[in-house]
């Protein structure tokens, strides 16, 4: 048996005694899979083991996640400590490094979390953009420091997924071709044949995206996918997909070609046979020495290719210095300038939409922050996304920060995260806060990879006035609220909004969804930075230690309860007003500061926001009141809106005395 052959029944064995052992898992795309699999890694895919970082490897995803011991058994054998033979027994138990799907930053060489189908091949789309973006912004001539490909393995089910064709129709419009997609084309998914509800040509709908297509009829043969690869990395103005025919579980007499093969063990005696059939004659879990010695070949060679890159790059440092060292900051956590001692970034003069000011935001960042990117959903206009003096990225021009998306809002979030785990770019998206809805797939795999994505997300209540319900938010807030690692910033001023942006920058825990209006907010004196702590006293009371009651807001509404305290005033009531743009920052604050803030003893509370009051319950108390959205809104002018669903200075106020006599 030649090595080629060796090495990919490897890859079928390992993966079925894997699966077999943890009673669970996937076996059909692993061992269909593997000749493309192997044919890319041994003879194309340029990375190094000794340093999965670095930063001219080529990118590697697997978008049909649920194969992900076809990703494990190609670590191992190709050398990444992490997924040893002893992890890959472990398969799929707590703790491994070899969870049930790739986990980016929980095993080392795995670029992207994939699993939910259409999401790899959507971050594969964005690590090729942020290579074009990165490659024109460094390379100079002799020195192609950003050269390299970005590969994804996308099965059926990946290619039913209407995002999938969002963001592949984009790569098309782009022309990025440096991406390439190996298409698992097996006609096999769980229910049965794909005839039962995919018949399209695929073939002809990605011709139709603007891509190359080729096709491998016969997908056990190395020779034909080696060359079909090298062919579509020829065209360098084209992304390319590679439609591989491949038989589902192929070695498994019993299972191959069938819908048992997808997703269940083989079973002991299958497993057998398809040894059998393989001609395997190995003890369980075996690498054989072949391939042993074929794979340290192999790290030789890719430690000699990123050698000679850092030999180029000492040689780039010294004739382009000034390049050099913005290649170190774009390519690190760190902030090209201290925003928060910068004074400039928080001045505000008069009040303004939130939308508005962050917009104003959006272009001082634009000047302080070479390495932001970012763009919008076709509504930047509306969004106020725009970073002037930056230019439109396009097929064109690699050189414009500006992304124009299209109306693609999941496509875009999940490009976005392709975009910042390429590395160098710190990324922002925008759409209407009602549209959420449509990211939220993405959106939550942002936050479990942790992933500092800023989504700008205008039009946040029944202010949206006239466009009526389909438009208006009601229950997206506490959505983003519940997602862990998603830190939501609903600000109720310019200021706060500009607090909002420095904390979204600043995160280490992952992604921040600003929350903004669309209607003018006024510009309190006592906002600004205070608003970094997520809660804090805007307006305080006469009796420091125990006002009658607190009056708490987000957003639009606060400018409610400021009001609302004047007028109990006029009453002798004492009230505190507390603006509490993000709770996920309020709550990582001491104890102390919270209930210096919200002190216990005080049970006469009123929260006020125009969306569901799902969450506000823990802050009110059972004793207190929430002025919510307990409906879908309504189509009228946004001041009519405010009156007809209970947002007024009067019912904050009459709220607020009900408290007070039911204590």
């Amino acid at each position: 048996m030649d090595i080629d052959n060796l090495a990919i029944n490897t890859i079928r064995i390992i993966s079925a005694e894997a699966i077999q052992r943890a009673k669970s898992g996937h076996p059909g795309l692993p061992m269909g899979s593997a000749p493309m699999a192997y044919t890319l890694w041994s003879r194309h895919l340029k990375q190094n083991p000794n340093n999965s970082k670095w930063e001219d490897r080529d990118r590697f995803v697997l978008s049909a996640g649920h194969g992900s011991m076809l990703l494990y058994s190609l670590l191992n054998i190709f050398g990444y400590k992490d997924v040893t033979m002893d992890e890959i027994k472990n398969f799929r138990q707590f703790g491994s490094k070899t969870p049930g799907h790739p986990e980016y930053g929980h095993t080392d060489g795995i670029e992207t979390t994939t699993g939910p189908l259409g999401q790899g091949i959507c971050n594969a789309v964005g690590m090729a953009i942020a290579e074009t973006y990165l490659a024109n912004k460094f390379n100079k001539p002799n020195y192609n420091i950003i050269d390299h490909y970005t590969y994804a393995i996308a099965g059926d089910g990946c290619l039913m997924e209407g995002v999938s064709g969002e963001a592949s129709s984009l790569a098309g419009t782009l022309g990025l071709g440096k991406l390439i997609v190996l298409y698992d084309s097996n006609n096999i998914s769980i229910e049965g044949n794909t005839d039962i509800a995919f018949r399209e040509n695929v073939a002809l709908r990605y011709e139709a995206y603007g891509w190359q297509v080729l096709h491998v009829e016969d997908g056990t043969n190395v020779a034909k996918i080696d060359a079909a690869i090298k062919e579509a990395k020829a065209d360098k103005n084209r992304p390319s997909i590679i439609v591989v025919k491949n038989i589902i579980g192929y070695g498994c007499p019993a299972k191959q070609g069938k819908s048992a093969a997808h997703g269940e063990p083989l079973g002991e005696e299958n497993l057998k046979a398809a040894k059998e059939a393989l001609n395997w004659n190995y003890e369980p879990f075996t690498i054989p020495e072949e391939v042993k010695a074929f794979a340290e070949e192999f790290k030789l060679k890719a430690q000699n290719e990123e050698d000679k890159w850092n030999r180029m790059f000492e040689e780039y440092k010294k004739e382009y210095p000034d390049l050099a060292k913005e290649w170190a900051v774009w390519f690190s956590d760190k902030m090209s300038v201290d925003l928060l001692k910068n004074e400039d970034f928080w001045k505000f003069e008069k009040p303004m939409a939130t939308r508005q000011s962050s917009g104003i935001i959006i272009n001082r960042l634009a000047k302080l922050v070479p390495n932001l990117i970012g763009g919008s959903a076709d509504l930047a206009p509306s969004n106020k996304t725009h970073m002037d003096d930056r230019g439109d990225f396009s097929a064109e021009d690699r050189s414009g920060s500006n992304m124009h998306f299209g109306v693609r809002e999941h496509a875009m979030a999940a490009i976005a995260n392709g975009m910042y785990l390429h590395g160098g770019l710190k990324v922002f998206v925008a759409t209407f806060f009602v549209f959420s809805d449509y990211m939220k797939g993405a959106m939550r795999l942002s936050a479990i990879m942790k992933l500092p994505i800023v989504y700008v997300l205008t039009h946040d209540s029944i202010g949206v006035g006239e466009d009526g319900p389909t438009h208006e938010p009601i229950e997206q807030l506490a959505a983003l609220r519940s997602i862990p690692n998603m830190t939501v910033f609903r600000p109720a001023d310019s200021n706060e909004t500009a607090a909002a942006w420095y904390s979204a920058l600043s995160s280490k825990k992952g992604p921040t969804a600003l929350v903004l209006t669309r209607q003018t907010l006024p510009l309190y004196e006592n906002s600004d930075k205070n608003a970094l702590k997520g809660g804090y006293i805007l307006k305080d009371s006469k009796n420091k230690e125990n006002p009658d009651v607190i009056l708490m807001a987000s957003g639009s509404e606060v400018e409610l309860i400021f009001n609302a305290a004047k007028e109990l005033e006029k009453e002798n009531i004492d009230a505190r007003v507390v603006s509490v743009p993000s709770f996920e920052i309020f709550e990582e604050q001491s104890e102390e500061y919270k209930a210096s803030v919200l002190p216990k003893k005080v049970r006469a509370r009123v929260a006020v926001e125009a969306a569901s009051p799902f969450g506000w319950h823990k802050y009110v108390g059972l004793d207190g009141e929430i002025v919510a959205m307990e409906s879908f809104g309504a189509s009228g002018k946004a001041e009519v809106l405010f009156k007809e669903f209970g947002f007024t200075v009067e019912n904050v106020v009459k709220k607020a005395k009900k408290v007070l006599q039911n204590l």
